[in-house]
């Protein structure tokens, strides 16, 4: 975790939990995976059990350390509506956020049958965006049940992007953000899939964010898009009263 971060649609991530196990197409050459063999070999206490869902008992409170108002990834290394993590751990993350709501949070899964499933519980508030990830057409299903909950920002990461997605639906979605896989075993991303979203975006009037061609060395093919980079998002909201009192301090 970090209080800054290399993600270009995000400042710095928060990783209560770390370890994720695969589920679908997207997860092939997941890089939080790799990335948590590495720093399980490097000798990093918090991947001492390598990819393995845990939870960090010391990392809970960390967004209440951070004074300076930022966008955070929440789970960045792991999947927060992972099926093996409690309700009771879920809400202890959510009243994080309700406390340190300063920051503005973005939370993403590809467990959307359990997001909606728990939606009830969840104490939603303005901070708090959430997102699914979008591989290809088979997944779209994680759009609809996003839609369904009480998040008050809903956005999409089609990352990686191995397909088209002709069966997209944007109804009721406030952000896209669309990347090409990279690192090993890249596969490839065609640039119509690419136009098609972002045309989709621009006629429903949403905030596309492009962030990547990808590949195995994604610096060279870069992120423009059509002579020039996409780095929409939804409009910010007023901080709220709690954030003035933490700068004050």
């Amino acid at each position: 975790m970090s209080n800054s971060s290399s993600i270009e649609w995000t400042e710095a991530t928060w990783n209560p939990i770390t370890g994720c196990t695969k589920i679908s197409a997207g997860c092939k050459h997941c890089y939080a995976e790799r990335m948590a063999k590495r720093l399980q070999a490097m000798g990093q206490p918090n991947y001492a059990k390598g990819f393995e869902v845990t939870a960090h008992d010391h990392a809970m409170e960390l967004p209440l350390t951070w004074k300076k108002p930022r966008t955070i990834f929440v789970n960045s290394m792991s999947d927060l509506f992972h099926e093996t993590l409690p309700l009771q751990v879920i809400l202890r993350i959510f009243e994080v956020m309700r406390r340190a709501d300063w920051h503005r949070y973005q939370i993403l899964t590809k467990r959307s049958k359990r997001l909606l499933e728990l939606d009830s519980e969840l104490p939603w508030l303005p901070n708090i965006w959430m997102g699914v990830s979008i591989e290809n057409d088979d997944y779209t299903f994680r759009a609809d049940h996003l839609r369904q909950t009480h998040a008050h920002t809903k956005f999409l990461s089609l990352e990686p992007l191995l397909g088209p997605v002709p069966s997209l639906d944007l109804t009721g979605l406030d952000w896209v953000i669309v990347g090409g896989e990279s690192g090993p075993g890249a596969r490839p991303m065609k640039p119509a899939w690419v136009r098609s979203i972002r045309d989709q975006c621009r006629r429903a009037h949403i905030p596309f964010f492009f962030k990547q061609w990808g590949g195995i060395a994604k610096k060279r093919t870069g992120r423009d898009l059509d002579g020039r980079t996409w780095d929409q998002m939804p409009p910010s909201r007023p901080p709220s009263r709690t954030a003035a009192k933490a700068r004050a301090r």
